[in-house]
Formats: structure tokens, C-alpha cells, sequence
């Protein structure tokens, strides 16, 4: 037996297993790489990946030092008594090595291979072999059946609630924030609305970044169940619901290595948004060519993939094709988002009149699942809520209920990008001015990002400001004004892109 010991190291979802070189009760002389253990004492046995330490100041010869994901998992006390036996690699990876022969996989078989990363019986290493396999052929079955398994065993209840809603945007366009504005309309009509949202992924800010610069967003399910009975509306980071686990770990990796394939899109979406209990989902799909999504055929074949996997699973789903060639709104990055967001709820006369029409053409679609509404009625209701002010009086009510967030400060840092030339602003770069934000510090710090002052379309004078760039860190300032130099992002007519 050893003695459990908690070293307070994050390995980002890998759980980690520390023996000393001298440990009294494992044999450590042998072991030339990584070695899978199971680790007993706890209810379940947990599953880690063994290292070797010299320093008995980390880990004593009769110690087994957990890192902090393991350590919570096993729920025993520091001093507790563990073993430790090698472990077999999981029957589920045979599964990957047919998959990456080309083979199409059971429904039984996706299910085990999620069982087994939710159990952490997985390396890193390991879930990348599976995005790979399955990023190179998914059938729609199989969709389905990655899906379902993503789901996990357990779904949110909303008791009577026949009508549960909800949208997500795809992303790939920089701003874009109507979730919360959406959310204010919803509920002020009175569907209920659990909308749960992400933290930065590969933007400046995420829908959970931004709500996070009003009002407190890790919240839990007994919490978010609370707001919704009593305001109908909520918006909630995904990463603090306990839904979908399986999915958390594989979208890490996922971020890692760079793979964003449709199906894995499509089976994480639609699981994430079943896990809560959703019954009516409206999918945003831009389309652009430096967006996610780059032509209206991919668009077309993943709204149909996603129809498929909703029709199967009986959520309804309503998924648009909307415009990603540019920005939406003025701001990118949290706190410039969210100011964004609140013009537009306060019926100011400058706000961003793309974020404002997106926002009531969504939320429109998502009143329109009320089978009370005709087909059209949708936009002009989102519309009278918007303007009578009910909308920004309920998003008060969400914020006080979920407790108002400190603001943050605008970042101090800043520069103005201006145009060499004369002309009119013929294309924005989404990519590109997402990751100047992010060059800035935007997915460090909700105060950093771009203010863009010119829009596709606008004229634009020689030495006039096309964006402001604001960072709140000196070195991720120096080197945003390095790289800006190179691409700004616009291209103006008569000269192209600089």
C-alpha cells in the first residue's frame, strides 16, 4: 500500500501518477516509457499515467502522488491508502485501428471508445489517434452514434416544459455575441432558454468570455434550473455544468491538434445541447471565405448532417445559412463585445446594426418554434421586445440573478491602424483580425482586443483609422504592433490588401 498525496499540477485533462525511483511498493527499474496504471482505494479504480521522480520533497518512496485531475477523481483525502496495478489498454482501441483501416464503426463501438475516455483510460495521445481516424470518414450513422455516446448519462429535465430553446453559432466570424442578445428576447417572450456557452476556443473571446464582463457564468445545474424557473433565461459556461463530460475531454485535444472536422462539429453541438435538456435548437451556420464554414456547399452539407442527427435524437432543428465574410459588431474581444451587446439591448443609436439585425433575425426564428406564431411573425415580436426596452429589462434580471461580474478596464496599450490609401473597404479578413486580437492578449484578457471603426462597404480616407488595437500587457502589445505591420486584415479598393 501507499500513501495518497495530492500535487497541485494541471496537465490539461491527463491524469498524471507519481512514484518515487525508490517506491517501497512498485517496481520502477524497469519502466523505459510511459506505463498505464489503475490506482485503487476509491470507489472506482482511476486510470493514470505513471512518472518516476528523484526528489522525495514531491514524492516519498512510500507515497503515490496524484496530479490534480486524478486527485479529484479518486474523492479520497490526502494520507488515504491506494494501490497500484498496471493496466491493460482498453479493448476500444482495436476499434480506432479499424477505423483508421477505413472501416465504418457500430454504434456499440463509439459508445466504448467514449465510455473509455470519460473514464480517463485514454492518453491524450490516445483521443488524438481517434480525432484523426474518425476526422478522415464519418458515415451520418456514425454521427449519430458518436453523438448519442457524447450525451452521456446525463440530461438535464425542465419538468412540464414542451418548448425548450436554444442557438449556437458555428464561429469562425470575429464579435458575433447575439447569444446574449437573443437570450434577453427569448426570455422576455417567455420560452425558456438554458443557454450554454464556451469560453474562448481558437477566438478572442467566447460567448462565456463575454457574458463573464456582466455577470457571474459559472454557475451549476441546480443553479441554472433556479434562474430559469425564475427568469426564464440564463446563460451558463458549459465548462461549470456537469453534462456531456466525455465531450469536454475530446474538444481539449481537439483544440490541441488543430482538427476541427464538420462531423465532430455536428456530434459535439447537438450533444452538448441534448445533455441540456434542449428540445429546440436554432444553428447558426456562417459562411466566408476566412470563416469556419467557407462555401455554401459545405454549409449545405453539414446543415443536412446536423438535421439528420437532430430528426434521429427528436430535437427539432432549425439551421440557417447566414453571412460570415466580416466581423459582426464593432468589437472583438470581451469587454468591447459586451459593449457592443448592451448598445444594441439599450436601443442606442450607435450600435452595431449588424449585430442588432442578426440579433432579432435569430432570435425571430427561435420565437417562430412557438407554435402560436406564424411563419414571419417571429422577427417583427423580437423586434417590438428589442425596442420597448422588455428585452434589456429581463437581461438586468439575468444579470443581478446571477450575480453582476466586476468590470474589467478597457486595455490602456493602445494603437490605431490606419489606411494608406484612399478608397472603399472591399473585404475584412476574419482570420486575420482574429488573430491580431488574439496577438493583443483578447484570449488572456477581456480588456484586450480591436475596436474597428470601418465596416465592407465604408469609405475610407488616406491616414483614417480602420481599428484600434487595445492591449492590457506590454509585451503582447509589442508584439501585435509587430505583426500588424505586415497584413492589417482590409483590403481597400485600389490597392488590395497591406
Amino acid at each position: 500500500m501507499l500513501i495518497l498525496k495530492h500535487l497541485p499540477i494541471h496537465s490539461f485533462n491527463e491524469n498524471l501518477a507519481y512514484v518515487h525511483k525508490d517506491c517501497t511498493a512498485y517496481k520502477v527499474d524497469d519502466i523505459r516509457s510511459l506505463t498505464k496504471v489503475e490506482i485503487h482505494g476509491g470507489v472506482k479504480p482511476v486510470f493514470a499515467f505513471l512518472q518516476v521522480v528523484d526528489d522525495p520533497k514531491l514524492c516519498k518512496p512510500n507515497e503515490l502522488a496524484l496530479n490534480t485531475e486524478a486527485y479529484e477523481q479518486i474523492n479520497l483525502p490526502e494520507g488515504a491508502n491506494v494501490s497500484l496495478t498496471l493496466s491493460s489498454p482498453p479493448p476500444s482501441l482495436a476499434s480506432i485501428k479499424r477505423k483508421i483501416a477505413g472501416n465504418i464503426l457500430s454504434s456499440g463501438e463509439y459508445s466504448a471508445i467514449i465510455n473509455d475516455i470519460a473514464s480517463k483510460r485514454y492518453s491524450n495521445m490516445d483521443i488524438a489517434s481517434f480525432l484523426v481516424a474518425s476526422g478522415s470518414f464519418m458515415s451520418a450513422p456514425e454521427v449519430l452514434a458518436l453523438t448519442e455516446a457524447l450525451i452521456g448519462d446525463k440530461v438535464l429535465h425542465w419538468d412540464n416544459e414542451s418548448i425548450v430553446v436554444d442557438c449556437h453559432c458555428l464561429g469562425g466570424v470575429p464579435g458575433n455575441k447575439t447569444d446574449i442578445i437573443t437570450t434577453a428576447i427569448v426570455a422576455a417572450y417567455g420560452l425558456p432558454i438554458p443557454k450554454t456557452c464556451s469560453h474562448s476556443l481558437t477566438s478572442c473571446a467566447g460567448v462565456a468570455d463575454t457574458f463573464a464582463v456582466l455577470a457571474n457564468v459559472d454557475i451549476d445545474e441546480k443553479e441554472l434550473k433556479e434562474l430559469i424557473k425564475e427568469n426564464r433565461g440564463a446563460i451558463a459556461s458549459y465548462d461549470s455544468l456537469d453534462i456531456a463530460r466525455a465531450n469536454k475531454i475530446v474538444s481539449s485535444v481537439e483544440r490541441q491538434i488543430g482538427i476541427t472536422q464538420q462531423e465532430h462539429i455536428a456530434a459535439s453541438i447537438l450533444a452538448i445541447k441534448l445533455s441540456a435538456g434542449v428540445t429546440h435548437l436554432v444553428v447558426d451556420i456562417p459562411v466566408g471565405p476566412k470563416s469556419r464554414i467557407k462555401n455554401t456547399n459545405e454549409a449545405m452539407r453539414l446543415r443536412k448532417l446536423i438535421e439528420y442527427v437532430g430528426d434521429m435524437l427528436s430535437i427539432e432543428i432549425d439551421a440557417v445559412i447566414t453571412d460570415g465574410s466580416e466581423p459582426i459588431g464593432n468589437g472583438v474581444g470581451a469587454v468591447l463585445e459586451a459593449r457592443d451587446v448592451m448598445k444594441v439591448l439599450r436601443n442606442k443609436d450607435d450600435a452595431p446594426q449588424d449585430l442588432l439585425e442578426k440579433s432579432l433575425f435569430l432570435a425571430g426564428r427561435m420565437l417562430e418554434f412557438d407554435p402560436k406564431l406564424r411563419g414571419g411573425q417571429g422577427y417583427h415580436v423580437a423586434k417590438e421586445i428589442l425596442t420597448s426596452g422588455r428585452a434589456l429589462e429581463v437581461m438586468n434580471q439575468i444579470i443581478h440573478a446571477q450575480g453582476k461580474a466586476p468590470q474589467p478596464q478597457l486595455g490602456h496599450l493602445t494603437r490605431d491602424i490606419v489606411s494608406n490609401v484612399s478608397g472603399v473597404v472591399e473585404a475584412i479578413d476574419n482570420a486575420r483580425i482574429n488573430k491580431i486580437g488574439i496577438w493583443a492578449g483578447a484570449s488572456q484578457y477581456p480588456g484586450a482586443g480591436l475596436d474597428l471603426m470601418k465596416k465592407v462597404g465604408d469609405t475610407v480616407e488616406q491616414g483614417e483609422t480602420l481599428y484600434r488595437i487595445h492591449s492590457c500587457n506590454s509585451t503582447d502589445f509589442a508584439f501585435a504592433n509587430s505583426v500588424v505591420d505586415g497584413y492589417t486584415g482590409y483590403e481597400i479598393s485600389g490597392r488590395g490588401g497591406y
